[in-house]
């Protein structure tokens, strides 16, 4: 397990400082970073056990997967930057709320799940489907719009029992899903 107390990562020769652990997900620990100039995100693989999914070559499959979703037009955080060797990559920060802080604070508005159906058929056209769990999208906000993003690169070949109306919209909302979810993490 990474350390939260971490005050620097390299890539690829280059020195980031770390501000603050943004997430755990099943593929790595994602950091809001700095290298100087602009905030950016730090994603360290890690090869932490994970009971409902398999994994291939983890840092691979982020590139391969950037690569996938770009080409569907779907609002996403530019790759900066990958470092095979230490298992990382730096993507563009997209500062704002994740839709499961829009959900838990009650703030979750019909915009946001327009634009994620509009990405569900985005990616569903390409035969992909995403991570649809509310905390891999954040609203943005951009000029007078707020527009979402799906902050992680993670897609699979589509699969109508993964897609956003079958199994992602569970959690969009306070259902029992989401409020037993919510109860786990604070149960530890």
């Amino acid at each position: 397990m990474m350390e939260n107390t971490l005050q620097t990562l390299e890539v690829n020769g280059k020195e980031y400082g770390i501000t603050k652990l943004l997430g755990r997900g099943k593929g790595g620990y994602s950091y809001l970073a700095s290298d100087g100039w602009q905030e950016c995100v730090v994603k360290q693989i890690h090869h932490e056990p994970c009971s409902y999914y398999q994994f291939g070559n983890k840092i691979e499959s982020e590139v391969h997967d950037y690569g996938r979703l770009k080409k569907t037009g779907i609002p996403i955080p530019e790759l900066l930057a990958v470092d095979v060797k230490n298992e990382r990559i730096v993507k563009e920060y997209i500062p704002g709320p994740t839709v499961y802080e829009l959900v838990s604070e009650g703030r979750m508005q019909e915009q946001y799940l327009a634009q994620v159906r509009k990405m569900a058929g985005q990616v569903r056209q390409a035969g992909l489907n995403i991570d649809y769990f509310p905390t891999n999208f954040i609203a943005a906000q951009k000029g007078a719009d707020v527009i979402l993003y799906y902050i992680d690169y993670e897609c699979n070949e589509y699969m109508e029992e993964w897609s956003f109306e079958t199994w992602g919209i569970r959690y969009w909302s306070k259902t029992p899903e989401f409020l037993a979810y919510v109860e786990e993490q604070q149960n530890g």
